[in-house]
């Protein structure tokens, strides 16, 4: 009972980011973490309830007509395979490396989103054409930040979103729509990794899913209000929370 104290709560607030500008898992791993699991069975735990989070967040922006299907069916292939082999890395390697990475492209990354008056702005008729080149830059981040979100997870919906808008052309809302379909696959991909290794708690995911389905809701009805603005100081906290996460771990 305590540790649903502590995890359901903010997985609500975990799933209500999540669908506004992506990095979500930046409260929700944390989350299972402080509620005393082990690192491998919070990160396969947070897969559960994610997955039930994203599949409501994914549903609403199909009806809204965000989600171009044949692109999605593209980056999911990629994605599933890259979340799979990040998630086997996970259960052998350290993160650290990842973390040091982080140290650099964290604080250039919210440079650019900050700097930039045109990467999220809510229409691009004349840009939002798909081609070939889209097919593939998308094909590309997909495996890229799936194998990321397979290892380690949190921020890969804000980074997927930032490289959809800005090196593929999308508007804000069909890069958020692409994004919760591929990380859907993601998500799916790793939680099959991780509970084929006994690193699931899954009552307590379902648990927390639920919340996660509740968040989602309320953000994918914000989203829809707020635009792009929102997504862009969306994205800039948790890009700086992810920040301080970092730091804090090296740390502590």
């Amino acid at each position: 009972m305590s540790q649903l104290l502590i995890i359901c709560p903010l997985i609500f607030i975990g799933g209500l980011v999540d669908a506004i500008g992506g990095g979500g898992g930046l409260i929700t791993l944390p989350a299972y973490l402080i509620a005393g699991l082990p690192v491998h069975a919070a990160i396969g735990t947070n897969k559960v309830s994610s997955a039930m989070g994203i599949s409501t967040a994914f549903t609403r922006y199909m009806m809204k007509g965000y989600i171009p299907l044949k692109l999605s069916g593209a980056g999911i292939i990629f994605a599933f395979l890259g979340s799979s082999l990040g998630a086997k890395t996970a259960l052998l390697l350290s993160d650290y490396v990842f973390r040091i990475l982080m140290l650099f492209i964290l604080p250039a990354t919210a440079w650019y989103v900050f700097r930039s008056q045109d990467l999220l702005r809510e229409e691009r008729s004349s840009h939002d054409i798909i081609t070939s080149r889209t097919y593939i830059i998308c094909a590309g981040v997909a495996f890229f930040t799936g194998f990321y979100d397979g290892f380690y997870g949190p921020g890969a919906g804000t980074f997927m979103i930032l490289l959809l808008a800005g090196m593929a052309g999308l508007s804000v809302q069909k890069a958020n729509g692409v994004t919760k379909a591929i990380n859907f696959a993601t998500n799916i991909a790793a939680l099959a990794v991780y509970f084929v290794n006994g690193k699931v708690i899954l009552p307590l995911g379902i648990i927390a899913g639920v919340f996660s389905i509740a968040g989602n809701y309320i953000g994918t009805r914000f989203f829809e209000r707020g635009g792009a603005k929102a997504v862009r100081t969306v994205i800039l906290v948790v890009l700086s929370l992810f920040f301080v996460r970092v730091i804090y771990d090296f740390i502590f």
